[in-house]
């Protein structure tokens, strides 16, 4: 079969007319009379058909092997590694595929296929490039001489449809009484970061809460890669970074939107990951009348987070340690941790509100922690509930919005009837 199909691809290659645009349709037509052609000296099946003129068309149009798993919704994760190694994610776990591409230059032609659909150039001055599928699929690419195996694929998959936050909990991810308690806080206007590492799900977590912020609200929301689906918000502006050209100029950062973006009257604004200087720029927000703003960031623990933004707060701007733990504080009102658990399942593993210390540093409060079960962590799977620890130390903005003594109930639910009567008051920091 392998090789009549490259008989009539070749066959399909010299009949085809590359002086103009062709149509999906007209290749498809030269695919079908190629194989007609060439079959009908001998038996083969209309099954066997169907497949020859699929692969080929892939092959000439779309992403060749690749296309079958960014057709299936239930792989996440596609990773390429050299022509002859595919690894898929699917429904949470790693599988090998019985896949390769021909050839290193079938790969190649490939990516350059993908990077060309995004006006950009892979070659070996420029090995390393970033893209975005038409359906929003993330995309890196690492090529030679970087990738010393041959050229590398990452593609990351986004569901169709965004996950609303009762998808999550269903899935376990948090508590009902939990997904009430970041309802009212984004309402209220809180200022959240999530935090977690790779494929931990914040990206996913982020979509869900920001389907809390009330319609009337104007949104920017900015990313290095448009992956966000923000539901239910007429008054949204949609910013994505740009990168260098071909040129090698005319990039347009994280930062460069931020700043964009305040002189925009937004009433929040969403930044998909921050992971440089732009972190500076995204507590300027918060700290200057942006309430409610939402952003992800990538971190081990809710205190690697604010390490981190230490870091990259730094990395923007030469200013004393202090200056810069104190816009944190003022900034950052609640850090959200979501982790990928061994099961592969996603969780929030804890909830920390960010006060000051007497000198205006970072001091985390934690709110609500994951804890396991005992008989759960001999197994592989996970079970655990998303327990209530202490309550909101915080409660002007809860105040401003009248959501107090709503937030006070829904905190005695999620408090749990054998803790209501232990919660931590105001004062007992």
């Amino acid at each position: 079969m392998k090789t009549l199909k490259d008989q009539i691809y070749r066959m399909v290659v010299e009949r085809l007319d590359m002086s103009r645009e062709l149509s999906d349709d007209e290749v498809e037509a030269v695919i079908d009379n190629c194989i007609l052609s060439v079959t009908d000296e001998g038996y083969l099946s209309l099954k066997e058909k169907l497949r020859l003129r699929r692969d080929i068309f892939n092959s000439l149009r779309r992403m060749d092997i690749l296309t079958q798993y960014m057709e299936d919704d239930s792989v996440s994760e596609i990773m390429v590694n050299g022509y002859s190694d595919i690894f898929i994610e699917k429904n949470g776990k790693l599988f090998r595929s019985d896949k390769c591409f021909e050839s290193e230059e079938k790969l190649m032609s490939v990516i350059q296929q993908i990077v060309a659909g995004c006006n950009r150039r892979v070659n070996e001055s420029t090995p390393i490039v970033d893209a975005r599928l038409p359906d929003g699929s993330r995309v890196h690419v690492v090529t030679r001489p970087v990738a010393l195996s041959g050229p590398t694929i990452t593609i990351r998959r986004f569901p169709n449809q965004a996950f609303h936050m009762e998808h999550l909990v269903t899935l376990g991810t948090l508590s009902a009484a939990v997904a009430d308690i970041l309802r009212l806080l984004v309402v209220a206007g809180y200022n959240i970061f999530i935090c977690g590492g790779t494929g931990s799900g914040k990206t996913t977590f982020l979509n869900a809460l920001s389907e809390f912020i009330p319609a009337d609200s104007r949104i920017v929301t900015i990313e290095d890669a448009a992956e966000l689906q923000i539901r239910g918000i007429d008054n949204l502006v949609r910013l994505e970074a740009r990168p260098e050209n071909i040129e090698g100029d005319h990039a347009i950062s994280i930062r460069d939107l931020i700043k964009a973006s305040l002189r925009m009257r937004p009433d929040r604004i969403i930044v998909g990951e921050v992971r440089d200087g732009a972190a500076i720029d995204m507590l300027t927000a918060m700290n200057t009348g942006h309430d409610g703003s939402l952003s992800t960031g990538h971190a081990n623990s809710c205190e690697d987070m604010i390490s981190r933004l230490c870091t990259m707060v730094l990395m923007g701007m030469d200013l004393p340690m202090l200056a810069v733990k104190q816009q944190i504080s003022s900034a950052v009102d609640i850090i959200i941790h979501v982790s990928r658990m061994r099961d592969r399942t996603r969780k929030v593993t804890k909830i920390c509100e960010v006060l000051a210390d007497k000198n205006g540093e970072p001091l985390l409060r934690t709110l609500y922690e994951f804890r396991e079960e005992e008989t759960s962590k001999k197994t592989e799977g996970v079970k655990g509930t998303l327990e209530f620890v202490q309550e909101l130390c915080r409660r002007e903005k809860l105040k401003d919005a009248g959501l107090m003594e709503v937030y006070d109930e829904a905190e005695q639910k999620a408090a749990g009837s054998a803790s209501a009567g232990k919660l931590v008051r105001n004062g007992d920091i």
